[in-house]
């Protein structure tokens, strides 16, 4: 195998998402096959193109050129095309996420000014969904692809069919610096922000990540179980295989560890896109071999445990590239690579970006990183003022987190700014909490939280779904590893399970609010 040499080339960046599309078109053959569904369809460029062509001119009799449409699809052929054929005719997808609840969706609605939502009835009745769209009914006009297809006229179904030969007669031509996407943030600490992402953010970061990891179009195979309302799902899963060329397997949840097993085998998957908590539910999943056929796996959202790592590197002999990234960088910051990988790290920035640390009180290794670069959202969109746009001061982003940078320029994590707890006048990572209990308990979750200390200020509490996880195990690690006993959680509970999002994170909100409760704590004024 021969990866394309790739280097950053700020030029490529500066077109609209569909355009992209159709170079990628042009550059790999029509005939491609680049998309394999969850129920198996194989689409190729040429089918991609034509479905969206066709689906954007019924779409355009409904909606406005420039206007936000919702898209709740699951991850999917469906949500492609969707989201191209919005972009095919000037209309800007605003990926709503189906597990945030009616409240978190009509509030990223009005901060984005949306009125229409795109779904299909199958996936609502597949998913149980239909409590959630009778609550979202008096807030969207509902667009189900099942009315658009049975619709069709003759001239959507000759934009189809044209479209990929003479796109020009039909495709809008946004600028680059247009808005291209809307995301939203999780909403687990107030209404959930609209994250607007130009045309050339999303496109700069998939030349960062193409130049970053090597990539062989002729050979890899992508697997992607994220969700398209997410970031990574998007960016990295979707709209990234597509313009390098390279054939991606999407499945529509990342909670079926033994489908996913057999269908990574079954495609000879190469790459995988995942979370810690989900590559470890996979790999206990698969039997000896199983995915033999990976020869790496990007992992973001969460820190990717030392047990994980080991644990796939030994039954599979799978390498783990650890990233971070945000939806505000359209999301990959940083990322490890073959030949620079450093477990431990979230590895080196993106091409074309740079950081700064400010000093935090009461910490003394590290700083707040802000990144600022061509990736970096145009800015946030909130319930509270819909429509307008907040940019980034000075194009810097904060990303919250405190992080150190080495000499070789590959950055720590220590924890977000809001998960540090004051101890005795100490500042202590939850983070750090969390990962004694991982080393004691690796087969099992554990989240840290605080609560109100009379006497300290707070007071950390771990919640874990281990049936032996108790405090002094955990005081007995601490001492034994040098660690401050400041970080050994004043109470531990023992939970069901842990709250997670859709994107395979905890649920830091509903993780504090059942720690007060557990506590016996009164929850704290909103």
């Amino acid at each position: 195998m021969t990866a394309i040499a790739y280097e950053f080339r700020p030029g490529r960046t500066r077109q609209n998402l569909f355009s992209g599309l159709l170079k990628a078109k042009s550059q790999f053959g029509g005939n491609k096959e680049i998309i394999v569904d969850g129920d198996e369809r194989v689409l190729t460029y040429n089918e991609i193109i034509q479905a969206a062509f066709a689906l954007g001119s019924a779409l355009k009799r409904q909606t406005e050129k420039g206007e936000s449409v919702a898209v709740m699809l699951p991850t999917g052929a469906g949500a492609v095309i969707a989201f191209y054929a919005l972009q095919a005719y000037g209309r800007v997808p605003a990926m709503f996420n189906f597990t945030a609840g009616s409240r978190n969706l009509k509030a990223a609605g009005r901060a984005a000014k949306v009125t229409k939502l795109v779904t299909a009835r199958r996936f609502i009745d597949i998913g149980n969904l239909q409590p959630l769209i009778d609550e979202l009914g008096d807030s969207y006009e509902l667009i189900y692809l099942e009315n658009v297809k049975d619709g069709l006229t003759l001239t959507d179904k000759l934009a189809g069919g044209l479209g990929p030969y003479l796109p020009s007669l039909f495709k809008a031509n946004p600028g680059h610096k247009e808005t291209g996407v809307i995301l939203f943030t999780s909403g687990t600490e107030g209404d959930p922000k609209g994250v607007v992402l130009s045309h050339e953010n999303v496109m700069a970061n998939v030349e960062q990540v193409r130049a970053h990891i090597e990539l062989f179009p002729e050979k890899d195979v992508l697997f992607n179980p994220l969700p398209t309302f997410h970031c990574f799902g998007l960016t990295v899963g979707a709209v990234l295989p597509i313009a390098a060329g390279i054939k991606s397997v999407f499945h529509p949840t990342p909670l079926q560890p033994k489908e996913i097993v057999k269908r990574i085998k079954k495609y000879d998957a190469s790459i995988l896109l995942a979370t810690d908590t989900f590559i470890s539910q996979y790999a206990r999943a698969g039997d000896q071999g199983d995915l033999n056929s990976l020869r790496l796996a990007v992992c973001g959202a969460e820190r990717v445990r030392d047990e994980t790592r080991q644990m796939v590197r030994k039954k599979y002999n799978i390498e783990i590239l650890e990233g971070y990234g945000a939806t505000e960088a359209s999301p990959v910051v940083a990322a490890n690579s073959i030949g620079a990988n450093v477990p431990g790290t979230v590895g080196q920035l993106m091409s074309g970006m740079e950081h700064k640390l400010e000093p935090v009180p009461g910490i003394e290794q590290g700083g707040r990183m802000f990144v600022r670069g061509p990736n970096i959202m145009k800015g946030y969109l909130r319930a509270s003022s819909p429509g307008v746009l907040e940019p980034p001061k000075g194009g810097w982003h904060d990303t919250g987190d405190i992080c150190t940078v080495d000499k070789d320029g590959f950055i720590r994590i220590r924890g977000r700014v809001k998960r540090f707890a004051k101890v005795g006048g100490e500042m202590i990572s939850l983070a750090v909490v969390e990962n004694c209990a991982s080393a004691i308990w690796p087969d099992n979750m554990h989240a840290a939280a605080t609560i109100p200390d009379p006497r300290k200020g707070e007071q950390i509490v771990l919640l874990s779904d281990a049936d032996s996880v108790n405090r002094p195990d955990m005081l007995a690690w601490a001492q034994n590893h040098g660690v401050s006993e400041l970080s050994v959680p004043r109470k531990v509970f023992k939970v069901d399970a842990i709250p997670v999002l859709g994107t395979g994170k905890i649920d830091y909100g509903a993780v504090s609010k059942l720690a007060y409760d557990l506590a016996g704590v009164e929850t704290p004024a909103a």
